[in-house]
């Protein structure tokens, strides 16, 4: 999820012309991109959510196995959370304070996080049961041997 979502604040920087100045993509750190100058902030920080769903969902449609959709369905639920706890938290170096700091409308920010949470949720439990449910067990012939038997 931080990869997929971090990766489109990179592509959302350079296409719209930003020059990285640092980031870090480090799966054990806590993932970041800085762009100056940034001409296009509001591209910049709405390709991290964007594509941070859009992307795994892509694969999962084009895999269409349930592993890329239990993956999927979580990177869903998990940029809608992120956005809704952010701005909650309002601490001013996650996505959604900086967004609204560069003119980004709350409604668009809580339809975001309604519609990934709403859909990413179903999604992630029934993906849950499916990807995490052990197989079912065959019968056992242990009386259909037995009846063959002879003393």
């Amino acid at each position: 999820m931080t990869f997929t979502h971090e990766f489109g604040h990179l592509l959302g920087g350079w296409a719209c012309g930003g020059t990285l100045r640092s980031a870090d993509l480090v799966p054990w750190h806590m993932p970041y991109s800085f762009f100056d100058p940034d001409p296009h902030p509001l591209l910049t920080l709405w390709s991290g959510p964007i594509l941070g769903v859009v992307v795994p969902l892509v694969l999962a449609m084009l895999i269409r196995r349930p592993w890329i959709w239990f993956i999927a369905h979580f990177c869903l639920l998990a940029n809608g959370a992120y956005l809704a706890a952010a701005w909650y938290s309002g601490d001013r170096y996650l996505d959604t304070p900086k967004l609204l700091e560069h003119g980004a409308s709350p409604l668009a920010i809580g339809l975001y996080s309604l519609l990934t949470l709403g859909f990413g949720y179903p999604g992630f439990r029934r993906s849950c049961k499916c990807v995490l449910s052990s197989p079912p067990q065959k019968p056992s012939n242990v009386h259909s041997l037995s009846n063959n038997h002879s003393p």
